[in-house]
């Protein structure tokens, strides 16, 4: 790979018609590094691990393999809950050629409005790292203002005509020092403040077959 080359983003946005969450990270990692050709692609990753901890007591239901994750696991589920993925870089440069956001320059920001447009259902969005967090503050201030919500928080605001949430989760990514059951408490009290889980010490409903 080379640096300072400009990368177009390879997936766009997965964007379910039943949408109530749009999760956005920053930009993908190498395609080197995928083990699927979806969202938190890099099996080192452990997103995918708390999803499936929170909504199946498994942190391993989506892996397809010991190295890979399974795509149609991915898809259906989000397809299911109503959570969109997608990321706040559309073009960015990797200044040193490799993953980490601290060398991620956003060229292009995403286009939010456009977006939302698409996802008339969609209650509230959530960053899961500070490069995300930044990028899309700098593009909703041109509409509207908010505050940052601290890590594992959210805030209420106002955006093109109707109210909105965002939540700041903890980056799945192992560089953040955290285990991931503390890291699953965060996102599971995310996904029952809106509805897409029952709250602990209710049935939990297998979502995908």
């Amino acid at each position: 790979m080379n640096k300072n080359q400009l990368e177009v983003h390879p997936l766009g946005f997965f964007l379910p018609p039943n949408t109530k969450l749009l999760m956005l990270g920053s930009f993908p990692p190498p395609q080197q590094r995928w083990s699927m050709d979806f969202f938190y692609p890099n099996i080192q990753n452990d997103m995918w691990r708390i999803l499936g901890y929170i909504f199946y007591s498994d942190k391993d239901y989506f892996l397809e393999s010991p190295r890979k994750f399974s795509e149609r696991k991915c898809k259906e589920f989000c397809s299911c809950i109503g959570l969109g993925i997608g990321d706040t870089g559309m073009e960015v440069i990797r200044q040193k050629g490799n993953a980490s956001d601290k060398f991620l320059e956003i060229v292009t920001p995403i286009d939010l409005k456009r977006i939302l447009e698409q996802i008339p259902l969609c209650k509230a969005i959530v960053v899961t790292g500070q490069k995300a967090m930044d990028t899309l503050l700098s593009v909703i201030l041109e509409y509207t203002t908010v505050v940052e919500p601290a890590v594992g928080d959210s805030v209420s605001f106002q955006l093109f005509g109707k109210e909105m949430l965002l939540f700041r989760m903890p980056s799945t990514s192992r560089a953040y020092p955290k285990p991931l059951v503390e890291k699953a408490v965060a996102y599971r009290r995310m996904f029952e403040s809106l509805g897409m889980i029952a709250k602990e010490g209710g049935s939990k409903k297998k979502m995908v077959n």
